[in-house]
C-alpha cells in the first residue's frame, strides 16, 4: 500500500543522489551525545550472534566497540565511505531511491539499521517491505533519526513536517510492511529549535523507532 503522494517524495535537488554522494564525507552527521544514545541503544537491542545489514551507512556504523557480530554488511552511494568503515565485513554501492530490490534472500538478517538516512528515501514502502522480507523472523530493524538532514535532498513530507509528524511517519512505514511490535523512543533537546538546528550550544534531538519481525 503507497502512504505517500507524489508531491510529498519531492525533492529540492533533483539530480542523481549518486552525484550528491560522489565525494566523500569524512565526519558524523548527528553530535557525540546522539551517537552515544544510539550505540548504547545498539548494546540493548542486538547481541552479539547476530548478523546485521548497516543500510544507508557511510564511514562509521556507530555498533558497540566491545561487541562482535557474526557478520555485518553495508550499503551505501559511497564506496571511499564504505571501504573505511572497519565494522564491515562486506558492503554494496546502489541507489535505493533508483533501485529498491535488496541483494538477499528472505531472511538473510537478524537485525536491520538505518542511521540518520530514512528522510532521503523516495520509496519508502518499497523498503521496507524489503527489510521485512530480508529479516529473520523476530528480527528487529533499528531506525535513528534527529532533526538533522540534507535539505535539499530529503523529501517533501520530512522537509516540511515537525519532529512529531517525522516519528508518526516512520512508524507508518513500519505498520504498511507489517512490522511487530513498533517503538518509538524520543529523547528531545530542552533547546530552542534553532540552536538545535546549527548545533550552537544544543544537543540533537534523538528519535529511534524499531520494529520486530513476528514470529513464523
Amino acid at each position: 500500500m503507497l502512504l505517500l503522494k507524489t508531491a510529498q517524495r519531492s525533492k529540492l535537488d533533483l539530480a542523481d543522489d549518486a552525484l550528491f554522494y560522489d565525494q566523500p564525507r569524512f565526519v558524523t552527521h548527528v553530535d557525540e551525545g546522539f551517537i552515544d544514545q544510539l550505540t548504547q541503544l545498539y548494546r540493548e537491542r542486538l547481541t552479539p550472534e547476530m548478523q546485521v545489514l548497516d543500510l544507508m551507512s557511510s564511514w562509521v556504523s556507530h555498533l558497540p566497540s566491545e561487541m562482535s557480530f557474526a557478520r555485518v554488511e553495508g550499503h551505501g552511494l559511497n564506496a571511499d565511505e564504505l571501504a573505511k568503515n572497519q565494522r564491515l565485513d562486506r558492503y554494496f554501492v546502489q541507489n535505493l531511491n533508483q533501485n529498491q530490490a535488496l541483494p538477499y534472500d528472505d531472511g538473510s538478517f537478524d537485525g536491520v539499521l538505518i542511521t540518520v538516512s530514512v528522510q532521503y528515501l523516495e520509496q519508502p514502502e518499497a523498503i521496507f517491505a524489503e527489510l521485512h522480507r530480508i529479516l529473520k523472523p523476530g528480527g528487529v530493524v533499528i531506525v535513528s533519526y534527529s532533526n538533522r538532514m540534507f535539505y535539499q535532498k530529503a523529501i517533501e513530507v520530512w522537509r516540511d513536517g515537525s519532529e512529531k509528524s517525522r516519528v508518526a511517519l516512520v512508524e507508518r512505514y513500519f505498520e504498511n510492511a507489517g512490522f511487530d511490535r513498533i517503538e518509538t523512543i524520543a529523547r528531545v533537546s530542552s533547546q530552542p529549535a534553532m540552536l538545535q538546528l546549527f548545533g550552537f550550544g544544543a544537543s540533537d534531538p534523538f528519535y529511534a523507532t524499531i520494529g520486530y519481525r513476528g514470529a513464523a
